[in-house]
């Protein structure tokens, strides 16, 4: 029974994966039309359904049931240009582009169960990847001691509930159930001459459960303020290392040691985050959106796995993040009955230091830009389709930890990724 369950939500992440291009591991876009307002108006918009998750108390602002199916297209740019500090055993090359191209998206359905009994009730429930990411270096390149390849992704199942208790007060919330899946492989250095390198396996699954809750408050006609409070998560990944190829000497020295069979420690807790954000109609067919959020990616905890020395005590190693923050600026503009245009504007900040950064984690401040168009094919049908460019710049690695895996020094030269979205919108 699990391992069909696997199998069938291993299939759902090829279609909703996620990369590391928020400040931190979580991803604002997962298909919706927020992709062309770069996440800006995430707790006030409230347009289709796909605010169950922004913001569950904008379930209450839909008309009728609605289902919004959206997937998009993420193509990353993570290339590494090694410099004269690194000293790798054995050297190796720059390992190409570690991202290069996934797949995203996400479902939601909302309706009014009792519309005539509970008219301002509204239940749900969606699917969507926000978390996670995607490494695949070459094998021989010069960070194969710190990662070689590495997958870490969740996706959520997400009920929720959402009530108007006043004409301009709704409040929502919804129960967060994520499967969490752990992949990573490094290779190992056999100390020994004329040893090719060994390998180092690790993969783990685990369910983790937290909770999304959201406020929307109406104060004024066309004025909309939103806050949302999305709850940390523990992911309790525990693997067993699956050696290959090791020389005799380093099987000794981790038998010895106790490694060669030691369940791995890999739990990691997805961090708290806070958001607050305006919508203000302008007239005309105009409004404009703010969203600012604090997420808390000090208490996240997420490990790195290798071998470090000829006498290794540990195969992880404990990684220091920063809390983040984001602000994120946009418009919308109805031309007609039947068009949409909107475009955003985001910042995040980074959520490691340049000298706590490290291969297996290629993130930190980057800018988001959005545009998108919506086109009415009927009343209750409408189409979606956004894009969105992120850069993240230039982000040096200078990182050793100890003689076996060396110093690999040098920066991820124009970190950037390219977002397109297509969704529909379904009102019935």
């Amino acid at each position: 029974m699990r391992a069909a369950l696997a199998g069938a939500l291993a299939v759902v992440f090829a279609c909703l994966g996620s990369h590391a291009w928020a400040a931190g591991f979580y991803l604002y876009e997962f298909g919706t039309p927020d992709v062309g307002l770069a996440s800006a108006g995430y707790t006030t918009r409230a347009g289709d359904a796909g605010t169950l998750f922004t913001n569950p108390a904008g379930m209450t602002r839909l008309e009728g049931n609605q289902v919004l199916g959206g997937i998009q297209a993420l193509y990353g740019n993570a290339s590494f240009e090694a410099d004269a500090g690194t000293q790798v055993p054995g050297g190796g090359g720059n390992g190409g582009n570690a991202m290069g191209w996934l797949p995203g998206g996400g479902l939601f359905f909302v309706a009014r169960p009792a519309p005539s009994a509970l008219p301002n009730l509204s239940v749900g429930f969606g699917t969507l990847s926000y978390f996670g990411s995607a490494l695949k270096y070459d094998d021989d390149w010069v960070g194969r001691y710190y990662l070689q390849e590495g997958t870490m992704l969740g996706i959520s199942l997400m009920p929720s509930v959402a009530y108007k208790f006043t004409d301009w007060l709704s409040v929502g919330a919804g129960l967060n159930a994520m499967y969490g899946y752990l992949k990573g492989q490094v290779a190992v250095n056999n100390i020994a001459p004329g040893l090719p390198d060994g390998q180092l396996e690790y993969k783990d699954e685990a369910w983790g459960f937290g909770a999304n809750v959201g406020v929307l408050i109406e104060p004024l006609k066309g004025t909309r303020i939103g806050v949302t409070y999305l709850s940390q998560l523990s992911l309790d990944f525990k693997a067993n290392p699956e050696f290959s190829n090791l020389g005799p000497g380093m099987t000794t020295v981790l038998r010895n040691r106790g490694l060669l069979g030691a369940q791995l420690d890999l739990g990691m807790t997805l961090p708290n985050r806070v958001m607050f954000g305006v919508h203000q109609e302008l007239g005309k067919g105009w409004a404009v959106m703010l969203d600012v959020n604090w997420e808390q990616w000090s208490q996240f905890g997420k490990v790195e796995v290798g071998i470090d020395s000829a006498n290794p005590v540990s195969l992880t190693k404990t990684v220091n993040y920063n809390d983040t923050w984001h602000i994120g600026v946009g418009a919308q503009f109805r031309p007609s009955e039947r068009w949409v245009l909107s475009g955003g504007f985001a910042y995040d900040s980074s959520m490691m230091d340049d000298d706590e950064r490290t291969v297996a984690t290629p993130v930190g401040a980057n800018y988001r830009f959005g545009l998108g168009a919506q086109y009415a094919i009927q009343k209750n049908l409408q189409l979606g389709l956004s894009y969105e460019f992120i850069w993240g710049g230039n982000l040096p690695v200078n990182q050793s930890r100890g003689p076996l895996a060396g110093q690999v020094s040098g920066e991820f030269q124009n970190s950037y990724a390219n977002i397109i979205a297509l969704n529909v919108n379904w009102t019935f």
